[in-house]
Formats: C-alpha cells, structure tokens, sequence
C-alpha cells in the first residue's frame, strides 16, 4: 500500500453510508476541530457490528484501523498514544470480521489503514520500522488537516462515562438495508434500497446505497488477482472489464475505473454499451456528484453517447 494522498481520501468509497446512518444533507456544516468526548482509552478493538462508532469518530480525529490476525502489533498502540489524542487507532480481527476484512480488502496480515471524515484511506501492509510508520502517522495528519478533521480527544477520568452520540432514526426501508449490511446479507439491503426508490424515486440517499452495496455485493467471493488476469486475458470482454472497474472503484482508483470503461465504450454493440453506460451511472453515484472527476467522466460519456 501507498503512503496517504489527497487523492486516494477523495476517490475513496465512502464506507460511512453503508454501515451507519447517512451524514447531515450536503451543506451542512463541516464537523468542528475541537475536543471530542473523552474515550476510554486511545486504543480500541472494533468489529463488524461496532464499526459505526469509529466512522463517526472520525469526522472529527483521524482513526488508525490494524487489520490483524492472530494478535495486534505494540508498535502503533505505542505510537498513536504519543500524538496525545490527534490519532485513535482501531483494531480489527480481520479473522472475525470479514466485513471490513473485505471493505479493507486485508489480504496481509497486518494491513493498516485509516479513516478520515468516514472514508478509508490505504497506508501500509505488514510491519514498518517505527521511524517510518510515525512518518506515514505525520503525513495522514496533514491529509486529514487538508479535509478539515483537526480535532482530538481525549482519556475519560476512571468512572467517567464518555458521551453517546445520539442519532436520529432512519427510514424503515434504509434502517432494514442498514441491518441486513451489518449481517452481511448484501441481496437484502439491495431488495429494501429497490423498493425505497420505487416508493419514492427522488430518494438520493437510496440511489447512493444502492450503488454502494451492489458493488460490494459484485466484489463478493473474488479475488482482486483473479478479477484482474480474467480483464487481462479479455481486454474486450465486457463483464471482465466491468468487474476490474468495480474492483478500481473500490480502492479508490476512479480514473482508472473511468478510463477503462470510456475507452472501452466506443468499440461495443448496443448491449454493451448499455451495460457500461448504467455501471458508469453508479459510480457517479458511489462517488458523489461533488467528485471533479465525475464531471469530467460525465462529459466524457455524453459526448461518446451523442
């Protein structure tokens, strides 16, 4: 994995809307960077069920997520203590956790990561040398300043109980896709963003959900090596294409989704280009019409389409 940059933070997909209720409307005011509620402790195990309470952490301090197996490293325990609550770290059995096992696309064990404002952001695989993983910290701190999470916390006094966030109740139709996400039943939270969008076809958070999940669903059960020699070895081949985009957009590699399926589209026959035009639409979706990139990809498509 690579070293934090801008652009992975802005391409990444936005994990906060499939496992915990959706973020203030666009326009909102951005979380402040003051104190947050004392925690009990800097360092956190977290798991599938309780993942939410780290993505909206970190709307206001970056968190550290170590992916491991078997038992976590002292090294970034150590470290993130020492940056005196600018940084929280997570630990995740990736072994009980194959939600975010996937969603991190942990194939090494440790995988590191963060998550800043509810988006991941890649940092490194295996164990660095403790100069460099406090350099890859410093420069995360610096990404995350750029996005406006500048907060921190801090240790709750013995006895002190840490403020619970209170959150608003969603829908019944994206609370029953909320629920069946948790439990990793992808088809059903599918079924309920459907029918919330058949009742009511302006539901954007739907739409959003939608897309989200059903590329995750995709992405189920494959291999990122085996998705990209299957694209290799049939650069024409639609489906192949499409689900080595799929795996792009999940890692955050927009551009590279994009091109791909833009080039692509000019040689296909109707059906094709269909397939390709639709995929395309939910990207736009996953990533946010906010995205630049989208609206160059837009562009790019309604001049190909006309």
């Amino acid at each position: 994995m690579s070293n934090p940059s801008a652009a992975s933070l802005r391409g990444a997909v936005d994990l906060s809307s499939l496992v915990r209720p959706p973020a203030p409307p666009a326009g909102s005011a951005p979380p402040a960077g003051g104190p947050a509620a004392a925690l009990p402790s800097l360092v956190m195990d977290a798991t599938d069920a309780t993942f939410s309470a780290i993505l909206e952490l970190s709307n206001t301090v970056p968190v550290i997520v170590e992916l491991y197996a078997g038992a976590p490293t002292a090294t970034l325990g150590n470290l993130v203590t020492g940056f005196a609550g600018r940084l929280v770290l997570a630990r995740v059995d990736a072994t009980g956790n194959p939600q975010l096992q996937q969603a991190f696309q942990a194939t090494v064990a440790p995988t590191v990561a963060a998550v800043v404002g509810g988006r991941p952001i890649a940092l490194f695989e295996g164990e660095l040398p403790e100069a460099e993983a406090r350099q890859v910290l410093e420069q995360l701190l610096v990404l995350a300043a750029q996005n406006n999470v500048t907060g921190t916390v801090s240790v709750a006094d013995a006895g002190e109980e840490p403020a619970e966030p209170v959150e608003e109740p969603l829908p019944p139709l994206h609370q029953e896709a909320y629920d069946a996400i948790e439990r990793g039943d992808y088809p059903a939270a599918i079924a309920a963003y459907r029918t919330a969008i058949a009742q009511d076809p302006r539901d954007g958070l739907a739409v959003a959900g939608l897309a989200q999940v059903s590329l995750i669903d995709r992405l189920a059960g494959q291999t990122a090596v085996g998705i990209r020699d299957a694209a290799a070895a049939a650069p024409g081949d639609v489906t192949a294409q499409l689900a080595v985009a799929d795996l792009d957009v999940s890692g955050g590699h927009l551009e590279d989704a994009f091109d791909r399926l833009l080039e692509l589209f000019p040689t296909l026959d109707a059906d094709g280009k269909t397939a390709v035009r639709t995929r395309l639409l939910d990207y736009f979706e996953v990533a946010g019409a906010e995205d630049p990139r989208v609206g160059a990809a837009r562009r790019r498509l309604t001049t190909l389409l006309y």
